[in-house]
C-alpha cells in the first residue's frame, strides 16, 4: 500500500520533524511503497493535490534541512469537516482520492482541531467498511492536548520564550527609573507556554515577577496591586501574560472567530500597558512575541525535535499494526533522569478537548507558578541543534508546490 501524511493548524518548529519521522520510518517497511504528502492539510486530499515525498526528499541534506526548518513544508489549513451523517459529499471525494493513489493510511499532524478531522474520518471509514487507517500525530505550542504529557513544538516554543524573556530582562534593567514591561505570550485557552517562562529561575533570574494565565480569572484591581507591590522590590518589573487572559472589559479582542469557533486573540499586552500607564504612571511598554514563538527554529530544543521525529515514526508502526482512530502520545516515565514512552490513545478522548494548566502549579496569590511547573518544563527545553548554514544564516527546506488556483 501507499500512505499519505498532512500537516494542519498553526505551524511549529517541530512539525516538520514529525513529517520526517513518518517518511523515514515508512521507507523502512516493505509493506509501504510510496509516501505522499497532502498539500495544505486535508484540503489537498479534497482537491487531489498530493506530492510524492519519495521524489522530493532526495538525499541526506534534504533530511537535515527538513529537520531544521520551521513551519509546515507541506502547507497548512484550518478546515472543519461536517458530520458525515448530515453531508457525506466531501468524505466521498476524500475516499475516492485516497483509493486513486492506493492509500491505506492517513497521518494528520496537528492539534485539537486536526484530531477532530482524524476522528470524523475514522468514523466514516468504519461506518462504510473502508479499510483505510487514520492516525493523529500531536502538534501544538499551546501544549493543551489531553492525555499526552506534552506536545511536539511546546519545548522549542518554551525555549524561545524563556530565552527572549531573559534578553528582555537584561534590556529593561539598564535604567534607574521605575518601569513595567509586559510580555504577551501565546496560549489561546491555556497558560502552559506563559508558565514556561519561569524556567529562568533555574538560571538565577527572579523575573518574570508576575505571571498571569487564562486558567485564573483576571482582576484589574488585583493586577494593579500586584504591580505596585512588585515595584517596592524591583525597579524594573517584568510581567508575563497569556494572550487568552480575559480582561474585565474585553475590548481588546476583535470578536472574530475562526471556522472552529476560536477567538482571534491579540492585544492583551497593549491593554495592560494602557492600564498601567493611566493608573500607575510609570514608564511602561508591552511586547507581543507573536508568531516568533512558533517559528524561531534557531532556538529550538533538540529534545523536542528528536521526540517529534520519534512520534512520527511510531505512528507508522501503529497503523501497520492495524490501529486506526488513534492519536500518538508521550508518557513521562520519570523526570530524573528524564525518560518518555510513546503510546497511543483513542482520538475521541482528545478531539475538541483541552488540557488546562494544573491549578496546583499556580501559586496561592494566582500571579505566578510553582517549582513543580519548572521541573515539568526543564527537560523539554534541553539541547541545541547543529544547523546547516548558508551566507551566515540557517538554511531552510522549501518545497515548491502548486496551489489549487494555480493549477492549469
Amino acid at each position: 500500500m501507499n500512505i499519505v501524511v498532512a500537516q494542519s493548524g498553526g505551524p511549529t518548529c517541530a512539525i516538520n520533524a514529525s513529517l520526517l519521522g513518518v517518511f523515514r520510518h515508512a521507507t523502512k517497511y516493505d509493506e509501504i511503497q510510496t509516501v505522499y504528502g497532502s498539500v495544505n492539510g486535508i484540503e489537498g486530499l479534497i482537491s487531489d493535490n498530493l506530492v510524492n515525498l519519495c521524489d522530493v526528499i532526495s538525499d541526506d541534506e534534504d533530511v537535515e534541512l527538513i529537520r531544521q526548518t520551521p513551519s509546515t513544508v507541506l502547507g497548512s489549513c484550518r478546515y472543519k469537516l461536517p458530520d458525515f451523517r448530515v453531508d457525506s459529499t466531501v468524505y466521498k471525494t476524500i475516499t475516492a482520492n485516497l483509493e486513486k493513489y492506493d492509500i491505506g493510511a492517513f497521518f494528520y499532524i496537528g492539534g485539537n482541531d486536526s484530531m477532530d478531522t482524524v476522528m470524523k474520518l475514522d468514523d466514516y471509514f468504519k461506518a462504510n467498511n473502508i479499510d483505510i487507517k487514520a492516525i493523529g500525530i500531536p502538534k501544538t505550542i499551546d501544549n493543551d492536548l489531553p492525555l499526552t504529557d506534552h506536545t511536539p513544538g511546546f519545548g522549542s516554543a518554551a525555549k524561545y520564550v524563556a530565552t527572549t524573556m531573559q534578553e528582555i530582562i537584561r534590556d529593561s534593567s539598564v535604567y534607574s527609573s521605575k518601569s513595567v514591561t509586559i510580555v504577551e505570550i501565546m496560549g489561546r485557552d491555556t497558560g502552559w507556554l506563559t508558565a514556561s517562562s519561569a524556567v529562568l529561575r533555574k538560571n538565577g533570574e527572579i523575573a518574570p515577577h508576575l505571571i498571569y494565565l487564562p486558567e485564573v480569572p483576571f482582576s484589574k484591581s488585583k493586577f494593579l496591586n500586584d504591580v505596585r507591590e512588585a515595584q517596592q522590590k524591583y525597579h524594573a518589573v517584568i510581567v508575563a501574560v497569556s494572550e487568552g487572559v480575559s480582561l474585565d472589559a474585553g475590548d481588546f479582542q476583535s470578536g472574530k472567530v475562526d471556522i472552529f469557533g476560536h477567538k482571534y486573540l491579540s492585544g492583551v499586552g497593549k491593554a495592560l500597558e494602557k492600564i498601567v500607564s493611566e493608573e500607575i504612571g510609570c514608564k511602561v511598554r508591552s511586547i507581543e512575541l507573536n508568531v516568533m514563538q512558533r517559528c524561531s527554529s534557531h532556538l529550538s530544543s533538540k529534545r523536542d525535535i528528536t521526540e517529534a521525529e520519534r512520534i512520527g515514526g511510531a505512528a507508522v508502526k501503529a497503523a501497520l499494526n492495524g490501529y486506526s482512530g488513534r492519536m500518538m502520545i508521550y508518557k513521562r516515565v520519570k523526570n530524573h533522569p528524564y525518560n518518555i514512552r510513546i503510546e497511543h490513545v483513542d482520538v475521541r478522548d482528545v478531539a475538541n478537548k483541552v488540557k488546562y494548566f494544573p491549578s496546583e502549579w499556580i501559586n496561592e496569590t494566582e500571579n505566578n507558578v510553582t517549582e513543580e511547573a519548572i521541573e515539568y518544563c526543564m527537560p523539554l527545553i534541553q539541547g541545541e541543534q547543529n544547523f546547516i548554514m548558508h551566507n551566515g544564516l540557517p538554511k531552510h527546506y522549501i518545497l515548491r508546490f502548486e496551489l489549487p488556483h494555480e493549477k492549469r
